[in-house]
């Protein structure tokens, strides 16, 4: 993979200033509870429960009510085009460079605690007056969303007993001073490493990543059977950069962190301990689903017990609203790469491209395009799209 100077969010932002149209900052005052993603919504593009219908810039939001010196970014990946700039590749191309990235791997790498952006500012939960809910300025994207949500936090965890790590995205709604509820879709790695901790009645430790290098994003929405249990998705970000993604020992808790996040949240996922997702706002709602509605509350879901947040200095809460094409993007571009290569592996020569659309959300709808070079080839565009759809259950329509 070529080389990139973007290594984290502010590098990624530094190159969308250079190109007019690309991010937006502005600095009038912004309430984060249901205002913010309202002016995203008409200004940037897409809608909190509508379907978006244009693209716009990234903005930046610089002045958050009540929170002193604090930025919110939001649309990073809400692009096709401007994905493929941060990513040093085109549009149509995507897919097949996720691809490539997929097949040469490399590992990320441990840094010093004095090397690592991220810690730059320690806030332990022991400290007196410690909150969550005013360090970090999580959005609440409607009136009847559960909370402020955790949208774009990369979670790490280990496996308590043979080490592996995985990174995810969760949908994380903030539940107080130093609590964080957390959902799982059934499946995911992360879950699997905190039952085996919670069925040995210990917690599992986890970082949450917020403001990152796009690559790291999109690397992280890579799923099985791509990325088996066990695979780092890191290191699919590290072959995207030509550089490996770097990490850093958590201050507070047995994990790690990126070293070049903006935030990082420290804690414990607590055994046999359950919260229900709504339990302030009674709404019966959770927040805006990808596929275009309010996904409902869930009676009862795994707690993080915050231990630490670390964060640069003036750090940069990243964020995203649902649905939007940044959750379309961050699916479907993965999907499109898995797609290539598991069709490829099989009918060589057959697929040219893959396109995950918008319309499907990323993850229910995927063209693809085949090339028929002799008569016997009829039909096999069949096998591609049976192929497709063994390997992804939520795939409705090729």
């Amino acid at each position: 993979m070529a080389d990139s100077p973007i290594t984290d969010l502010r590098g990624a932002l530094e190159l969308l200033e250079k190109h007019p149209g690309q991010l937006l900052t502005t600095n009038v005052a912004v309430d984060p509870m249901a205002e913010l993603s309202g002016v995203y919504r008409y200004v940037g593009a897409g809608g909190t429960v509508m379907r978006p219908t244009k693209t716009g810039p990234a903005m930046m939001f610089t002045n958050i009510q009540g929170y002193a010196d604090a930025r919110v970014v939001i649309g990073m990946l809400a692009c096709r085009k401007r994905v493929a700039m941060l990513l040093g590749t085109t549009p149509e191309n995507l897919g097949k460079h996720m691809c490539r990235a997929l097949e040469t791997p490399v590992a990320p790498v441990m840094v010093a605690k004095e090397d690592a952006p991220c810690q730059e500012v320690v806030h332990l939960a022991t400290d007196p007056g410690f909150d969550l809910r005013r360090l970090i300025p999580a959005p609440t994207n409607t009136p009847e969303d559960a909370g402020p949500y955790i949208t774009m936090g990369l979670c790490y965890g280990a496996d308590p007993e043979t080490g592996e790590e995985d990174v995810t995205i969760h949908r994380l709604c903030v539940q107080g001073a130093d609590e964080i509820s957390m959902y799982f879709v059934p499946g995911r790695h992360l879950d699997a490493f905190r039952m085996k901790a919670e069925k040995a009645g210990k917690p599992q430790p986890i970082s949450i990543n917020i403001g990152l290098d796009p690559a790291v994003y999109i690397a992280s929405c890579f799923e099985a059977p791509s990325t088996p249990l066990g695979f780092n998705e890191l290191s699919i970000a590290g072959s995207l950069r030509g550089k490996a993604v770097e990490m850093v020992r958590c201050v507070s808790v047995g994990a790690k962190a990126v070293a070049n996040a903006e935030i990082v949240i420290e804690g414990e996922l607590l055994p046999n301990v359950r919260v229900a997702e709504d339990q302030f706002s009674k709404t019966g709602k959770a927040m805006p689903e990808f596929p275009g509605y309010s996904g409902p509350a869930k009676p009862e879901l795994p707690v993080i017990k915050v231990k630490a947040v670390t964060h640069r200095v003036r750090p940069i809460m990243q964020t995203c609203i649902g649905p939007s094409e940044e959750h379309v993007n961050l699916a479907g571009i993965p999907t499109e790469a898995s797609i290539i290569t598991m069709v490829n592996r099989a009918l060589p020569g057959l697929l040219q491209n893959v396109y995950a659309h918008p319309c499907g959300g990323g993850k229910y709808v995927a063209v693809l395009q085949v090339k028929k070079s002799a008569p016997p080839d009829e039909g096999r565009q069949r096998q591609a799209a049976l192929l497709a759809f063994s390997a992804f259950s939520e795939l409705k329509h090729v």
